[in-house]
């Protein structure tokens, strides 16, 4: 009897936690596994070869909703940059460098975002097609720009004596020379001590491609466009091109889990 009792209870606690896993769909009908929360990791490019990597933290409300929070950290890339290479007798000792560069702008996003399912999700592992919209705060950590510079060197006349260099109107001239005194970049470690912060807002609008939408393991692509927007330009060129506003379009990977 006690064998019997504790097969019924067994059977019992299955059958409640099949319930408990399924759902249906008040505006479709559809039954499904439902999950609660999605956590993905992305990795970003955009079309003015910037790049961030970040994660979401979503909430499922529904089949079709999903509201997330998303951090991420990147370089924002003025879209006039143009890579130069480094001297060729010194390019073991320095990298190539962007000619006319003031600062790099490390940027630190945050934001909410909505994930809308426009298709049927795929029931038997297809693609389901949705839309994203995100809206939230940006941090830009502005950190001087520094080239390897050749100065003479007055005890070995035609030799160089290199100095790590920022841009200022005293060096303009050396900084902004397009004839053999720039010898590259110096290493991106120079000043870290001397960021500074510059808040703004970022948003973007994408298209969702979703392999299984609703597999316990996130499978998912965007393509879509992002806006960063400040009070003030942010001097990442030595140029009257700088700007408070950058568009970019961009392709998104993600990978990640849902329970």
């Amino acid at each position: 009897m006690a064998r019997h009792t504790a097969l019924f209870a067994v059977a019992l606690l299955a059958s409640s936690s099949l319930v408990r896993a399924q759902h249906t769909d008040p505006t479709s009908g559809n039954v499904g596994i439902i999950y609660n929360r999605e956590t993905t990791v992305n990795l970003r490019i955009t079309t003015s070869r910037g790049f961030l990597v970040g994660m979401e933290f979503g909430r499922l409300h529904t089949y079709y909703k999903t509201t997330y929070f998303h951090l991420s950290i990147g370089e924002l890339r003025h879209s006039k940059e143009q890579r130069q290479s480094a001297d060729p007798l010194l390019s073991r000792t320095f990298r190539p460098y962007i000619f006319g560069k003031q600062n790099n702008a490390i940027l630190i996003r945050g934001g909410w975002g909505t994930k809308r399912y426009l298709s049927e999700k795929a029931k038997q592992r297809g693609v389901a097609v949705g839309i994203t919209y995100t809206l939230g705060p940006t941090l830009a950590l502005l950190k001087p720009y520094y080239l390897a510079i050749c100065y003479p060197n007055p005890s070995r006349p035609g030799d160089c004596r290199i100095l790590h260099e920022k841009y200022s109107e005293e060096n303009a001239n050396l900084f902004l020379d397009e004839n053999g005194r720039i010898k590259g970049a110096s290493p991106f470690t120079r000043g870290l001590s001397e960021i500074s912060p510059r808040p703004g807002i970022n948003a973007s609008l994408a298209l969702h491609f979703d392999w299984g939408a609703f597999d316990e393991f996130v499978k998912a692509f965007e393509v879509g466009a992002m806006l960063d927007a400040f009070p003030t330009e942010l001097p990442i060129l030595v140029s009257s091109a700088n700007q408070r506003l950058f568009v970019n379009f961009f392709v998104n990977l993600q990978l990640g889990r849902r329970k």
